[in-house]
């Protein structure tokens, strides 16, 4: 792909001082432009009421985490694998006791979540709509999960306009984000990342050189815990829409 990515410098659409070299920017999708953790919690609560005859919620929930874990190398992110991990719990979990009935329930309670709305966070469509008729910069959604899911969730959320590009990738791994800039022919120390997991969205980018902006959504999901720390190309937003600013549009 040809680098189309505008370089100004001059005059008051710089983005002066923090991230001046800036041209590409990739969002992450699930808790930062559209609520997901708060749909999977309460597919997990309802769960947890399914499977109450063998145990407390505690012991599902804590049972259920174990499980992901396990299944995350073979079956990697989203619904699908959420589904399956749900189902394997529930059987083993119950000591093979659960009927057919329930885990009929259970399989519906995972596919519930492939039909989210994908309803915008608040600022979302503002702050993409002034990066976009800034011209200044290339954005791009990159995102780990299912391709079809995450692919339904852009459409759903109508975002798809603000996009150069939707991409999908199993994990967010140092290697995948050396790829996204070839993709787009730039190097890494003008990518921002904006994302609401440090361990997936920030991390990886500030150690291969890149910025990042992390937008910590309300919700963490138990896999995504990591330590964090400060950096000098890292900044912290309380909400997406500070993003305009941040870059001086």
């Amino acid at each position: 792909m040809k680098n189309h990515i505008l370089n100004r410098s001059e005059g008051k659409n710089s983005t002066t001082g923090w991230a001046q070299p800036v041209g590409l920017i990739a969002f992450d999708a699930d808790d930062t432009l559209w609520d997901n953790q708060g749909h999977f919690e309460a597919v997990e609560k309802a769960y947890c009421r399914l499977l109450s005859p063998y145990g407390t919620a505690e012991q599902v929930s804590a049972a259920l985490f174990e499980t992901e874990t396990a299944n995350m190398p073979l079956l990697g992110y989203g619904c699908k694998a959420f589904t399956l991990s749900l189902i394997e719990n529930a059987v083993s979990f119950s000591k093979g006791q659960i009927t057919a009935q329930r885990l009929l329930e259970v399989e519906q309670l995972g596919k519930s979540l492939l039909t989210l709305p994908a309803t915008p966070l608040p600022g979302v469509v503002d702050t993409l709509r002034a990066l976009r008729q800034s011209g200044r910069f290339r954005l791009v959604v990159f995102t780990k999960g299912e391709l079809l899911d995450q692919q339904n969730k852009v459409i759903h959320s109508g975002l798809r306009e603000f996009f150069d590009d939707v991409i999908v990738v199993s994990d967010k791994t140092r290697h995948e984000y050396q790829r996204l800039c070839d993709m787009f022919d730039t190097d890494v120390s003008r990518l921002l990342m904006v994302g609401n997991s440090f361990k997936s969205d920030i991390a990886p980018v500030l150690q291969l050189g890149g910025y990042a902006v992390h937008i910590p959504f309300d919700k963490v999901w138990q896999h995504e815990v990591v330590e964090e720390y400060e950096h000098p190309r890292l900044k912290r937003l309380q909400s997406i829409s500070e993003l305009p600013s941040l870059l001086a549009i």
